[in-house]
């Protein structure tokens, strides 16, 4: 069954996509996430272990240029120095999976949800990963959280976002794995924790089956944005890669240009 069959049971139409409709690409000064090939298969336990992930380069998440520029003082002052709560992305692939890495410093760990395919960050700590065709206007956005949920979302264009359609009960990618581990406690605001890290392991035959794949010859797009609660922060804090000029995780013109490459590993 084509994917556009298993995301929209309820009865929405792919033809809409238009396959051969182009976005903008934005301008050649696009950042650059790269993803290194491995040979041999992640373990999947939400722990950044391998040797592999440590090979590959580390991206730190920051602010948005503006992000705080209408805030209050106290909290504009709070958030001076850039983020408070640092954490850095990763990436790998082999011929199965894209993998996305994460190490992220957090004093107090919330996961308040108690069910998957949803849209997590508004239920505690979380990061988002959105993935996109570069000539195409169709983009997933997909989530994991310190207990290890998951969502993956379909769009089909960023004009179509908000449709109930779209945040289907169905995960849009069946078959994407997420994992987490943590140092710390759950939903305790009166200690203080210490981290937490994720792996995600995208499946490539399933993102192939909207009509793009995702490989060495093909161009593609990355935004990774962390949604980060905590009792020790003035407010909920976004940080993302790459920097973006607003904060808006659907802004396409800021995502990262993603570069598979080979090597030895």
């Amino acid at each position: 069954m084509k994917l556009r069959n298993l995301l929209y049971s309820s009865g929405a139409v792919l033809l809409a996509l238009g396959l051969n409709a182009c976005s903008t690409l934005g301008s050649d000064n696009r950042a650059e996430a790269v993803a290194s090939y491995i040979s041999h298969p992640i373990q999947l336990d939400g722990k950044l272990d391998d040797p592999a992930w440590y090979k590959t380069p580390a991206y730190p998440l920051v602010h948005a240029d503006e992000q705080f520029s209408r805030a209050i003082p106290e909290i504009r002052k709070f958030f001076r120095k850039g983020v408070v709560e640092p954490g850095k992305v990763r990436l790998l692939w082999n011929d199965k999976y894209l993998y996305v890495g994460l190490d992220l410093t957090d004093t107090d760990l919330i996961a308040e949800s108690q069910t998957e395919q949803t849209h997590l960050c508004a239920r505690g700590d979380a990061v988002e990963v959105f993935l996109k065709p570069a000539r195409q206007t169709w983009y997933w956005e997909l989530y994991v959280t310190p207990k290890g949920q998951k969502t993956s979302y379909f769009y089909p264009g960023r004009g179509l976002r908000e449709l109930p359609s779209v945040f289907s009960a169905n995960p849009a990618l069946k078959g994407m794995i997420a994992t987490a581990n943590f140092k710390g406690t759950l939903n305790n605001s009166w200690d203080k924790d210490r981290k937490w890290s994720a792996v995600i392991a995208i499946p490539l035959t399933e993102l192939a089956m909207a009509g793009e794949k995702l490989d060495m010859k093909t161009p593609w797009l990355i935004l990774v944005g962390r949604c980060n609660y905590g009792r020790y922060l003035a407010s909920m804090e976004n940080s993302a890669f790459p920097r973006q000029p607003v904060l808006n995780y659907h802004a396409h013109a800021d995502y990262a240009r993603l570069k598979l490459v080979k090597g030895s590993d």
